[in-house]
This record gives C-alpha cells, sequence and structure tokens, in this order.
C-alpha cells in the first residue's frame, strides 16, 4: 500500500511539474492556429496568421537581424570562450584567480546593468549603435556560460592523454587538434547551443544596444504585444520555438554522430 501510494505520488508531481513547464508553451502553440483576434475563445483551425507573419516586412526584417546575431556572436563566443577555458585550465599566471572570478561577473550581474554599462561604453568610444553593437554585446554576455560548460568538461580531463601524444612526438598543436579538441567537443557544442539560445531569445541588453533598423526579433515580439497578445505573436513566438529545438536536435545529432 505504501510503495503504491508513492508510486502514484510520484507520478502525480512529476505530471504537475511537466504541466507547469510546458501547458503554457502548448496552449501558445494551440492559440497560433485559433481564427479568432481574441486568446480567450476558440473559433475554428487556420494557417492565417502565420500567412500574415510571411508578408510582414519589419518581423521578416527583424527575423534576419536576429539569426545573423546570433550566428556571428555564437561562433565568436564559442571560440573565444573555448581558447579562454583551455588557457585558464593548463596555465598559471601572476592575477589568474583575479581573471578567473572576473569571468563569471556577467553571470551574476543584472542584465540591466550589462545593459546600461556597454551602451556608456559604446557612447564613450562614439560608436553608433546598429547591429555591430548588438554582436559585441551579445559576444560579451556569451562568453561566460562557454567558459562555464567546456571548463567543466576540463575538470574531468586526464591530462597524461596529452602527455602521452607529445611523448610519441606530436606537436602542441596537433595534440591539441587531435586529442584535447575532440575530447572537450561535446562541451563545445552544448555551450555553442546554449549561447544561440541566449543570443536569440535576449531582450534587455538588445533594448539599450539596438540601434534604428537593427531591431531584434525579441524586441520587435515585445513592441507588439504592447499593444495586446494576437495569434500573429503566437505563430511568431511559435516559429522562434521551432528555430531552437531545431537547434538542439541537430546539435544533439552531431553529437550522437561524432561518439556513434
Amino acid at each position: 500500500m505504501s510503495s503504491r501510494f508513492t508510486k502514484w505520488s510520484s507520478i502525480i508531481y512529476g505530471a504537475l511539474i511537466y504541466s507547469f513547464l510546458y501547458l503554457p508553451i502548448l496552449i501558445l502553440i494551440l492559440f497560433s492556429f485559433n481564427k479568432s483576434k481574441l486568446n480567450a475563445v476558440w473559433t475554428g483551425f487556420t494557417f492565417e496568421w502565420y500567412a500574415k507573419l510571411w508578408s510582414n516586412t519589419e518581423v521578416l526584417e527583424a527575423a534576419k537581424i536576429t539569426i545573423i546575431v546570433a550566428i556571428v556572436s555564437t561562433i565568436a563566443s564559442t571560440i573565444l570562450g573555448t581558447l579562454v577555458s583551455v588557457g585558464m585550465y593548463k596555465y598559471h599566471f601572476k592575477g589568474k584567480s583575479l581573471l578567473d572570478g572576473m569571468l563569471y561577473i556577467p553571470l551574476v550581474m543584472s542584465e540591466i546593468v550589462m545593459g546600461i554599462s556597454l551602451l556608456a561604453f559604446f557612447s564613450m568610444v562614439k560608436m553608433p549603435l546598429g547591429i555591430w553593437t548588438l554582436i559585441i554585446s551579445h559576444i560579451t554576455f556569451c562568453i561566460p556560460y562557454v567558459v562555464v560548460v567546456v571548463r567543466a568538461r576540463l575538470k574531468g580531463f586526464d591530462r597524461s592523454v596529452e602527455e602521452a601524444a607529445m611523448d610519441l612526438g606530436a606537436s602542441e598543436w596537433q595534440t591539441f587538434r587531435l586529442i584535447t579538441l575532440p575530447i572537450i567537443g561535446p562541451a563545445i557544442v552544448a555551450s555553442a547551443l546554449l549561447s544561440f539560445t541566449i543570443s536569440l531569445d535576449d531582450v534587455i541588453v538588445s533594448f539599450f544596444v539596438a540601434g534604428p533598423g537593427s531591431t531584434t526579433l525579441p524586441l520587435q515580439i515585445f513592441s507588439m504585444v504592447r499593444y495586446g497578445v494576437t495569434p500573429e505573436i503566437n505563430a511568431l513566438s511559435t516559429l522562434m520555438l521551432l528555430v531552437t529545438l531545431g537547434a538542439v536536435i541537430v546539435g544533439e545529432r552531431l553529437l550522437m554522430r561524432k561518439n556513434g
């Protein structure tokens, strides 16, 4: 009796947790196909709102900017974050602990503070706000996430494997390319996916550093929401969800193919 009660309690508890997490997302997707402009009443199934999105030039331009910023910032932050992680792991120098601690500050810093500080920096160096300020800002707050993920993988790294490769005649570059990189590869892919998702969804920092003509998709959605949530916004959010899930699935397939 006690074991059955524990089993059903666990099932109910798990169902409640997953419902709390995913039910709002399922409702959003469902109402993106609603004929009515009001999300309170279901009146029928339609693809009308998706068709309107494809004819909305502002949304398409915002999506283009968002994808460009996300891809460029993900590539740059992944490369820089990986190099920082490997360098901090391998080498010891004066002030390393201080630098190590400073890498984690953006993770705990308020996004509003980061956005204001980046805006002040760009104003100080007289850099006009636009797509490049967006890219630089996204790289700035994505690097710490890459460092955290890659360094977590490096903590369980057996350095004797590298030493054995170098003893057999491999150069430092060959050792890094053929030994170190494949071992930390899953962490690099995971950090890249995380950076891509964070960049894709960012609102607060982008709000401060985006200039005229460089509105991202989250900012576009935010401006549309202020006039009321319509099925068009639900459709746009659904497409963003599909893009994010697609990136995760591709990353998982690459890792499975690599490990298999």
